[in-house]
């Protein structure tokens, strides 16, 4: 039930933000539309840049740090492009441990943040009873949606299920042992739409080829455990597997690691790992953290409400996809992972995001 309902809710958000997005014009007096540029004194310029100054975001990490070479690192990224921008302060508290949650939220308050952004799934429930608590703070967070959001709680979600296709897809158009691997940080809804998606462009990949492709599929329960990272995929490796793709933050350095030292490729997530091992990361599958970070961060500034709604990012915002750089990719793969891109996004394949939209993706 709930992941139909977060399937919905980024139905939902789609249609409200198109709509959204069509009023560009204004009504005249005999009820006709027009288009009237808005027209900005030097004076009002100036308010604005003034008001950014004094606008402070901070934001709370998951257990896997700001340096976690994944989304918490995109997030920071995404908060310091924002401030280079607007000339708004912006700053982080890094979380240890789940118990850190709540009381690095309450910090932030206590600071007089305009924004307080939550990183990562595993911080729903605490920002929303911090919401709760605080109906006079703003707070936003990564990767999750509610069925019903507080008017000063905003909702970020992605969708990771189209570049884990593209990533799967190519996975299969290069192994050479025809065995893949997936580790997943925690099984969750978010890593749902990862691992779906991988294993159907893997599936979709195979069926042109004409030939069976295994995916091995192991999860760490923990976003933050290099070393179990690195020691499930070397096992994977061993077993038989050429390439290993992760949705694991932190844990899934490890997992890079291993490729390195099995002298196989790994996939990163979020962002373009290919500097943790520059002959071992074969792409990655990109969820922008930082594109919807400092886009909403900026709606606020600029006086939008965006409470009590959750705002859904894909390739249309290119907010995913995979890297253009890719030397460990054969070009004409490359190329065919580029034509899958323009399906998904014509609509003319729509990668599943769990169990039950797999299923019925191979029926």
């Amino acid at each position: 039930m709930k992941k139909r309902l977060l399937a919905l809710l980024l139905v939902l958000t789609v249609s409200v933000m198109a709509t959204a997005c069509g009023k560009s014009s204004t009504d005249s007096e005999d009820g006709t539309q027009t288009n009237e540029p808005a027209v900005e004194t030097e004076e009002a310029v100036q308010e604005t840049e003034a008001a950014a100054t004094d606008f402070n975001v901070g934001m709370v990490t998951d257990t896997g740090g700001v340096n976690d070479k994944s989304f918490n690192q995109s997030a920071w990224e995404g908060l310091q492009q924002f401030a280079a921008e607007t000339g708004a302060q912006v700053s982080y508290l890094e979380s240890t441990q789940e118990a850190d949650y709540s009381s690095n939220l309450d910090k932030q308050v206590d600071e007089g943040k305009n924004l307080i952004w939550g990183i990562g799934f595993a911080m729903a429930d605490a920002i929303l009873e911090a919401a709760d608590m605080n109906p006079d703070a703003n707070y936003a967070i990564i990767d999750n949606a509610y069925a019903e959001t507080p008017d000063n709680l905003t909702g970020v979600v992605f969708s990771a299920q189209d570049p884990s296709f593209m990533v799967g897809y190519a996975a299969a158009y290069t192994t050479e042992t025809n065995s893949v691997g997936f580790v997943g940080g925690m099984t969750s809804d978010v890593i749902d739409q990862f691992e779906y998606g991988y294993r159907a462009g893997v599936a979709y990949a195979a069926k042109e080829l004409g030939k069976e492709i295994t995916v091995d599929v192991q999860y760490a329960e923990s976003f933050s455990d290099l070393a179990k990272g690195k020691a499930i995929a070397t096992t994977m490796f061993s077993n038989g597997c050429d390439i290993v793709f992760h949705a694991a933050g932190g844990t899934g350095i490890g997992v890079i690691e291993a490729a390195k030292d099995a002298g196989k490729f790994a996939i990163g997530v979020d962002s373009d790992q290919s500097d943790l091992a520059p002959e071992n990361v074969l792409t990655s599958a990109l969820k922008r953290v930082d594109v919807a970070i400092s886009l909403i961060s900026k709606k606020l500034l600029e006086g939008e409400a965006i409470g009590g709604q959750t705002f859904s990012f894909g390739l249309a915002e290119g907010a995913v996809g995979i890297p253009e750089n890719n030397p460990n990719m054969a070009p004409e793969v490359y190329e065919k992972v580029m034509a899958i891109q323009d399906k998904i996004a014509a609509g003319e394949i729509t990668p599943p995001y769990n169990e039950e939209t797999f299923e019925a993706f191979n029926q």
